[in-house]
């Protein structure tokens, strides 16, 4: 876990009242709020989570439709063959928003864990990751792809004490325009910064937001470094319980979250 400075009772003080203040001063704008929307991932990698630590609020963006042979129902893990696809059977239909996913059999659920328990059962923190990942793969019966992974994301998040707020993109109203829907999104949900991952650069039209006053910042995934992994050369590019295995409460050192 991120080590914290020591807090005195006086600095609580002065920033209950700086916050008192702030809250009685109708001179005084909002706070600032930073916002990142992305489609939700089964078992994301890191930079994934990275993304979502460095906002206030995440919006899984699963109204958009469902593409195939991409992160939405499927992660990589390090086995003793080497890498390995877990991936969530949906069937063969992409007609559909990733919302609109069901799934229907069962049987990977035990398959997977059963690959997880197989590849990381003698790695450090296995029995305390173990105690929360598992129950999601023995005890629940997955229905929605979008549900599923939330599920799976709401429990990483709380492990690793990541306080971001998440919300479904159909919770607030929708426009047509790539980028209008994402800027129609920031504005209603009160954000002043809009955070994306570099790949977006191909499609996004900044100067959209910059109209809308909201401040566009690009995400980069750089300078992550390597930590304790099993089964053959390092790679980055594997599912986040790769490293909760690995490293457990100590996960956030080998992450961009644990170095701002």
């Amino acid at each position: 876990m991120i080590s914290q400075p020591f807090i005195t009772d006086r600095e609580v003080k002065q920033w209950k009242r700086k916050l008192a203040h702030r809250r009685a001063s109708p001179q005084i704008g909002p706070m600032p709020k930073k916002i990142a929307i992305v489609q939700s991932n089964y078992i994301p990698w890191k930079g994934y989570i990275d993304l979502i630590a460095a906002a206030d609020e995440f919006v899984l963006y699963d109204e958009v439709q469902f593409t195939k042979n991409d992160w939405r129902n499927r992660n990589q893990i390090k086995t003793p063959r080497g890498m390995e696809w877990l991936s969530v059977p949906v069937g063969q239909d992409i007609h559909r928003c990733i919302r609109d996913v069901a799934i229907t059999t069962h049987d990977w659920q035990q398959q997977h864990w059963n690959k997880l328990v197989e590849s990381y059962r003698d790695t450090p923190h296995f029995s305390e990751v173990a105690a929360i990942i598992e129950p999601l793969y023995r005890s629940v019966i997955h229905t929605n792809l979008s549900t599923m992974n939330r599920q799976f994301l709401e429990t990483i998040l709380r492990y690793l004490g990541i306080a971001t707020v998440l919300k479904y993109s159909w919770e607030y109203a929708s426009e047509e325009g790539q980028t209008q829907r994402l800027v129609l999104l920031c504005q209603q949900a009160g954000a002043d910064t809009y955070i994306s991952g570099p790949a977006a650069r191909d499609y996004l039209d900044a100067e959209q937001f910059a109209t809308a006053g909201i401040a566009l910042r690009w995400f980069e995934y750089e300078g992550y470094p390597e930590y304790p992994q099993r089964w053959g050369a390092f790679t980055h590019r594997v599912s986040i319980l790769d490293l909760l295995f690995n490293c457990g409460k100590d996960s956030p050192k080998f992450m961009l979250m644990g170095r701002q």
